[in-house]
């Protein structure tokens, strides 16, 4: 049976996403991903023309696979930066993405189609809900939040004895979000 033009396709960023999560953009080897993915290194070109072309379609997809997982509820601002916690804890070669095109100077954008404007919105609306601190502005607050929910993954390592669970990093989490959002008392 002949694979399709999709299947090969979909194996690469299989294969290209484990590589890069573990490897970087400049530790990534397009032989290993090509071997991974049973296709050929000619192949693999053909669909993605360089490494950096396919590290951008990995970036991509991880992008829009965790917008589309994670939805902001102006109802529970703080239950949203608990759920990018368990997302990023269920898929962690996400974040190493975006991390690795970080460390490697790689200006990103969210792909065509991927927009966070539905969570500014929802911030916007919890703000005139009333559960919200209205002196934020909903686009930095949604940056706060996704940094409240990645904090144990971005600190320095720890004593042992000082590392808490994930359900109790988890709880802080989204505990700090709360306090962040709460609107002063007048």
């Amino acid at each position: 049976m002949t694979a399709t033009t999709a299947d090969v396709r979909s194996r690469v960023l299989l294969a290209a996403r484990a590589e890069f999560a573990e490897r970087g953009l400049a530790g990534a080897r397009v032989d290993r991903i090509a071997a991974e993915a049973r296709a050929s290194k000619e192949r693999l070109y053909a669909h993605f023309g360089d490494k950096a072309t396919l590290f951008q379609a990995v970036l991509d997809a991880d992008a829009a696979e965790f917008h589309e997982a994670v939805a902001l509820d102006p109802a529970d601002v703080a239950g949203f930066v608990g759920a990018v916690f368990d997302e990023s804890a269920r898929h962690p070669e996400h974040l190493r993405m975006l991390t690795w095109a970080r460390l490697e100077g790689i200006d990103y954008r969210l792909p065509a189609g991927v927009t966070p404007r539905r969570k500014v919105e929802a911030l916007e609306q919890a703000q005139r809900d009333g559960v919200v601190d209205p002196a934020w502005r909903p686009e930095d607050l949604l940056e706060l939040l996704f940094s409240i929910a990645h904090a144990w993954v971005q600190t320095p390592v720890r004593p042992e004895d000082q590392i808490s669970s994930p359900a109790e990093q988890r709880a802080a989490a989204v505990e700090a979000a709360r306090r962040v959002i709460a609107v002063p008392a007048p």
